[in-house]
């Protein structure tokens, strides 16, 4: 009890609607890059085109089969997040490290197959004589835009990720204390080094 014969806020559960809103808005950020790699999925998996050139599908490309299966891991990953962080408990110190580790470890991943991804694109709509690759996509019109459409969610996918993973490590980080040193006269002092 406060001065006064006040209660804390803290002690009435009144930062428990801040908490709420916050664990309610971190819950819809992990269900959206779950919708959205089930959507680059799904593109991706119908991307096939046949023409008097031949046949060319996703699974002709390792880069694309790539994408195919860490959407596929990270649309898992975001569902199962989404169920533990909508659980109303308090936030321990694993808890937090496994959400910063494995936030880190899906931006990553998401981000490798995105970038590997968007360099077939480009290959494929400029060629690169050097290596004698020709530019597909005047033939294949179809499936470069069908792939052109999945890169560019996976990329939204990347800063859906990327956002996470600064929530996490605030969520982390702010459970230590500051470094602290001490001057030549024995005072407690805190350091920034860079």
């Amino acid at each position: 009890m406060g001065k006064h014969g006040a209660v804390p806020a803290a002690e009435m559960g009144g930062d428990e609607s801040g908490s709420s809103t916050m664990r309610t808005a971190e819950t819809l950020l992990r269900i959206l890059p779950m919708a959205l790699c089930v959507a680059a999925l799904v593109i991706m998996l119908k991307d096939s085109q046949t023409n008097d050139y031949g046949s060319l599908s996703y699974s002709d490309l390792g880069a694309f089969r790539y994408l195919v299966h860490a959407s596929g891991v990270c649309a898992g990953y975001s569902l199962l997040s989404a169920v533990v962080a909508a659980v109303p408990r308090p936030s321990t110190m694993s808890r937090a490290w496994a959400f910063f580790l494995l936030d880190q470890l899906l931006t990553y991943i998401i981000l490798a197959a995105g970038a590997i991804s968007a360099e077939v694109v480009y290959l494929a709509y400029k060629g690169d004589t050097s290596i004698t690759w020709s530019q597909t996509c005047g033939s294949f019109g179809g499936f470069c835009r069908k792939a052109t459409a999945s890169i560019a969610i996976t990329f939204v996918v990347t800063l859906c990720y990327a956002a996470l993973s600064l929530i996490s490590s605030y969520r982390l980080f702010s459970k230590y204390d500051a470094p602290v040193a001490y001057s030549n006269k024995g005072i407690e002092v805190t350091t920034f080094t860079s």
